[in-house]
């Protein structure tokens, strides 16, 4: 498992999959801060999430351009949105409005 692999506490895989799960923290982003490349990022999330949530995370993130540096464009430069709440046991908390 690479949760095993990275020794990575549960703090740290709670922030992975949030990190994962936001539209504009890219993969590289992500590759800083932990040093899981995005193939590794994807194999975490699989192995992390229940089969449907990942296939919905999946078909999600494929092809999004702001999950690569790259191709998303100059004027987004943060790695984690304004809206993005906290993520404990592997859920998302309800946004409140």
């Amino acid at each position: 498992m690479i949760a095993e692999e990275y020794e990575l506490d549960e703090r740290q895989i709670d922030r992975i999959i949030a990190m994962a799960w936001e539209d504009r923290t890219t993969f590289e982003a992500i590759e800083f801060q932990f040093g899981l490349k995005e193939v590794e990022v994807i194999r975490f999330m699989r192995e992390q999430m229940h089969p449907r949530n990942w296939r919905k995370w999946r078909a999600r993130v494929q092809g999004r351009k702001t999950k690569h540096e790259k191709l998303r464009s100059d004027d987004v430069s943060r790695f984690k949105s304004k809206a993005q709440r906290q993520i404990t046991g592997n859920r998302i908390s309800k946004k409140k409005y």
